[in-house]
């Protein structure tokens, strides 16, 4: 095709009244050869996208008028590949025209109520089941998002306009739903350049209710494409979803996300395990920042919340009826809670990110002595209940113990006190694993170098417990060497703490599986 600018406009106007005029199956094959070869042009060269934007005759108000055809095609159907075809040929046109050229990408931005109306036909869940609608649906994610990319009041209308519609009609959250990873992919690349460097729009996504839509739906989708194969579309896609919610992170909207994902009722919702799995991966990759202060009440509060819970939990299955301890039999089976499990996954993950928290403002502290100590939020935090962090700590360990059998070179060890295992091995244990140990790391993070902590956790007879942590626990890799150093943070610099082990000492012995036992006739003090 002659590719003189003036007659290029014209030779496009007349193509497309052509087309409008006959509105034919005959005619898709003419209008599509000729769009398929202006968009090869387009996508080569800038200056020729800016003078076909400029010059006249105009194309927009044939363009617009292709694209509402497209909207209100008869019989419209993902399954038309008419349709499909059309779709195709239009949404690459318009996506290599208005390529980071703000002029004709505002001068498009009109076609954006029919471009949705198509999205929302290819979101459906019948198009879902037609995998040759899927080249369609991405070229048209791809346009729109190319409409608005680097254009900062065309992304800001576009969200604004998505976060306000009726949850059924916004296209980001259909479109998330997807069997079509190149799909998600370009979606995602739309949603990340929508709420890059823009304070704004991140609070829609976290504050919103048709924000937490998203953000769940995307959670949901997240879990799936964690196993993609790598540097396949759905670990792209992956990487981009993560890097969103990174976003967030970033800008500080961890805990207003992280609220607007609670179901009420329950103790931590699946969608909020996703949220601290991806906060977790942030903080291990991350660096010490202003913005890890704001985090530090949410992570006490959740620690505190998920840990009262387990506390609870563990106590009524070990003694349901406040009289006896759990003997094994069928009927007391009802008492284990099935949530627990998922509530004790939460709490490692919680635990990880104020360790890592600790330990990057400790790093920071030994270069800038004046830096915040935000190890100490953790310290001084409080339950709603009046139970601090040291306390809850130890008491969860100490019920843990009683709890869960350790398992010694693939053995389970009977428990000291029952002197049997408990019902838990058969129920299954999966969301239990690194919980002991990654408390007691926890005790040794926050008891570095603070006397008061060190203090709190002897009065709350806590020693003796973590001395019963220096035990082998294939659910609990490295958890006796964790213990050992939590040990040596709680003596250091502290006699009083110092004595509290020497008296112990005598009172006990570590049998051949590694268990805290007592000498017949000591009393352990």
């Amino acid at each position: 095709m002659d590719s003189d600018q003036p007659s290029l406009n014209l030779r496009f106007c007349e193509i497309c009244a052509g087309f409008l005029s006959q509105s034919s199956k005959d005619s898709v094959p003419s209008l599509t050869r000729a769009l398929d070869t202006i968009a090869s042009d387009l996508a080569r060269n800038e200056d020729l996208r800016i003078r076909m934007g400029l010059d006249h005759p105009s194309i927009w108000p044939s363009l617009q008028q292709v694209w509402n055809y497209l909207a209100d095609y008869p019989s419209a159907d993902a399954d038309v590949a008419e349709l499909r075809i059309l779709v195709i040929s239009v949404a690459r046109f318009t996506r290599n025209l208005v390529a980071g050229v703000a002029m004709n990408q505002q001068n498009a931005f009109g076609v954006e109520p029919a471009l949705r109306r198509i999205l929302h036909l290819y979101s459906s869940w019948s198009a879902f089941q037609v995998p040759d609608s899927f080249p369609a649906t991405r070229m048209a994610v791809q346009a729109l998002s190319n409409i608005v990319t680097t254009n900062e009041d065309l992304t800001s209308r576009l969200w604004n306009t998505y976060l306000s519609l009726p949850e059924e009609h916004v296209v980001l959250i259909r479109l998330l739903g997807s069997p079509d990873h190149r799909t998600i992919l370009s979606l995602l690349v739309l949603m990340v350049n929508c709420i890059h460097d823009s304070t704004e729009r991140r609070s829609l996504l976290t504050k919103t209710r048709v924000g937490a839509r998203i953000c769940i739906t995307l959670l949901d989708r997240v879990v799936l494409l964690y196993d993609a194969e790598e540097s396949s579309d759905g670990a792209k896609a992956f990487d981009y979803g993560y890097h969103l919610f990174a976003h967030l992170f970033d800008g500080g909207f961890a805990p207003d996300l992280y609220n607007s994902l609670s179901v009420e009722g329950e103790a931590i919702a699946p969608h909020q395990t996703t949220f601290l799995k991806l906060l977790d991966s942030y903080l291990q990759s991350s660096q010490i920042c202003p913005i890890h202060r704001d985090m530090c009440p949410m992570l006490s509060e959740i620690f505190l919340s998920l840990a009262s819970y387990s506390q609870s939990s563990i106590t009524r299955a070990i003694n349901p009826t406040n009289s006896e301890p759990l003997d094994g039999s069928i009927e007391h089976l009802q008492e284990l809670d099935l949530l627990l499990p998922k509530t004790c996954e939460a709490l490692v993950l919680a635990t990880q990110c104020i360790v890592k928290i600790s330990l990057l403002s400790e790093d920071q502290r030994a270069m800038e002595p004046s830096a915040s100590d935000l190890g100490a939020i953790f310290r001084d935090a409080t339950s709603t209940d009046g139970q601090g962090m040291a306390e809850s700590i130890i008491e969860l360990l100490r019920l843990l113990d009683a709890f869960l059998p350790r398992i010694y070179f693939g053995k389970a060890v009977v428990d000291p006190v029952t002197d049997q295992t408990t019902p838990l091995s058969t129920a299954g244990s999966n969301g239990f694993s690194y919980l002991k140990r990654d408390l007691v790391r926890l005790v040794g993070v926050l008891c570095h170098r603070d006397k008061t902590f060190q203090d709190r956790i002897r009065v709350c007879r806590g020693i003796p417990v973590i001395m019963n942590m220096c035990v082998v626990d294939e659910r609990n890799p490295y958890l006796r060497e964790h213990a050992i150093l939590a040990l040596r943070n709680l003596l250091d610099d502290n006699k009083e703490n110092q004595d509290e082990v020497h008296s112990i000492k005598p009172s006990g012995y570590w049998d051949e599986t590694g268990v805290l036992r007592e000498k017949v006739g000591a009393t352990l003090r």
